[in-house]
């Protein structure tokens, strides 16, 4: 009974540590944030200021457009993942469901694709959208985006669709059902907590990426995403760290209220394949 005790005791305390370490780096960041320019290189440092500024949220916002670069990465990220799922389903459905010659190794090659760094891609890219005039444009970084997460929502819901049983569209054709009915009115409802999953990862991926923002739309400001804005932020001999921690946290809230709406529809897609 005492080992018993004693076993749980350290488990807790594992978990208390572990989301210690996970969540301080988010807390230094408000703190950051709300300390004065002055004191954030004193040391030891604080942990928490003296006199917290809270308007330097509202600095951050009047003096820099937010707003603009939160919209600007937001169209971005919801035409990559509208049309990464739209490719996603029909090439992961079809993974899933259909035995061709070399399916294996296409499974194997989109898997191989995910695993590139999306540095790779950028040389091929740029070439691609300069002799179609887009770069400058979101729809440069909306395409760019679709390249890095369709590797990635294929597979995941091919994986989901391989825990659906097929008697679903057995039953629905018998019942008259084309394939592709069967699909849309029998699989997706079905797979709504995966869909949900994938579409939630993909969104993150589009909206946590630089590289592509950088690369892409260096000359086009009003098309600046969040996080390419936030990097103009530093100054060449002065940074406010306060500001740019401000600016962080405003970027980062839409990505944790999605979390907090769509948690039940995550945790579901990420263990439905054990509940079925």
């Amino acid at each position: 009974m005492k080992a018993r005790r004693i076993d749980r005791v350290l488990l807790y305390g594992t978990v208390v540590l572990t989301c210690a370490m996970l969540l301080f780096p988010v807390y230094w960041l408000f703190i950051t944030a709300i300390s004065p320019p002055d004191t954030l290189r004193s040391f030891p440092p604080r942990l928490w200021p003296e006199i917290a500024q809270w308007q330097t949220f509202a600095t951050v916002t009047g003096q820099r457009p937010i707003g603009l670069w939160l919209w600007n990465s937001t169209i971005a990220a919801l035409g990559a993942v509208a049309i990464s799922m739209a490719v996603s389903v029909f090439a992961g459905y079809s993974l899933s469901r259909f035995r061709v010659r070399g399916g294996n190794s296409l499974g194997l090659f989109i898997l191989t694709a995910k695993m590139l760094p999306a540095t790779l891609l950028v040389i091929p890219l740029f070439g691609i959208f300069r002799s179609v005039d887009m770069i400058g444009s979101l729809w440069s970084i909306i395409l760019a985006h679709s390249t890095l997460i369709v590797p990635f929502t294929t597979w995941m819901l091919k994986g989901y669709f391989d825990t659906i049983p097929r008697e679903l569209e057995q039953a629905a054709m018998v019942d008259g059902c084309s394939p592709l009915g069967a699909l849309f009115r029998v699989i997706l409802p079905v797979a709504t907590p995966g869909l949900a999953a994938t579409a939630l990862y993909g969104f993150v991926l589009s909206w946590s990426d630089y590289a592509y923002a950088r690369t892409f739309l260096t000359n086009a400001q009003t098309n600046w995403t969040a996080n390419l804005g936030i990097t103009t932020m530093k100054g060449e001999y002065i940074t406010d760290w306060n500001e740019i921690s401000a600016a962080s946290i405003l970027v980062a809230l839409p990505i944790i209220v999605i979390y907090l709406f769509l948690e039940r529809y995550l945790v579901g897609g990420l263990t439905a394949g054990a509940e079925k």
